[in-house]
């Protein structure tokens, strides 16, 4: 197998979760996403819901990036704030998970976390209809269509904000990615054969 991990960046209601679990079903690979957030809260005994006040908190402030990258670097993780250990954590959870064999990461800076790994195809998944995105958003999400702008804005921009604080990549750089897929094109079983595909070669 000359790929072991997919790691996906997706914007809000593009169908990147749905494509993700889809294809660990068809690939017989272990997919994480919230599992990783679940076991950070378990870990640091505070329910998941702390932690994305934590990850909405970190994504506003400049020098909290700069803070965290210096101490994650120095390898100080006593002197990081609560935001900077929720990353650190979920960073340490995705390497462990990633030692058990291949694997699908969804969101959580994967891509930074297993840098270092061999194998590793970084993956954005995005959707240039907007009427598709605005259905998928209210059918899957049950957000109401008068709040759909307002809830996909605050979604993306928190990935995107989360991302630069703690990588000092912008999310939105697609020259970072081997891989950028447009599910309004492929459909969501389109992109998760073009997926499948890695696992196999």
């Amino acid at each position: 197998m000359k790929f072991r991990y997919v790691t996906i960046e997706r914007e809000y209601g593009s169908g990147g979760s749905k494509i993700a679990r889809r294809l660990s079903e068809v690939a017989g690979v272990p997919c994480y996403g919230q599992e990783i957030l679940e076991a950070v809260a378990k870990k640091q005994g505070i329910p998941v819901e702390r932690i994305n006040q934590y990850e909405e908190k970190a994504t506003s402030s400049l020098l909290y990036t700069m803070f965290v990258m210096s101490r994650v670097q120095a390898g100080d993780p006593d002197m990081l704030t609560p935001e900077g250990k929720v990353f650190l954590d979920e960073q340490l959870e995705i390497r462990r998970r990633a030692m058990d064999g291949p694997a699908i990461f969804l969101g959580h800076c994967a891509s930074d976390a297993l840098k270092s790994q061999k194998g590793v195809v970084k993956v954005f998944i995005h959707s240039e209809n907007e009427q598709e995105i605005k259905n998928r958003i209210v059918e899957d999400y049950g957000i109401k269509p008068e709040e759909v702008e307002g809830t996909r804005k605050y979604y993306n921009k928190k990935r995107a904000g989360y991302y630069r604080a703690n990588t000092g990549n912008d999310w939105n750089d697609m020259k970072q990615y081997d891989l950028v897929l447009d599910s309004s094109r492929l459909g969501i079983e389109g992109c998760v054969k073009v997926l499948k595909g890695l696992f196999e070669s």
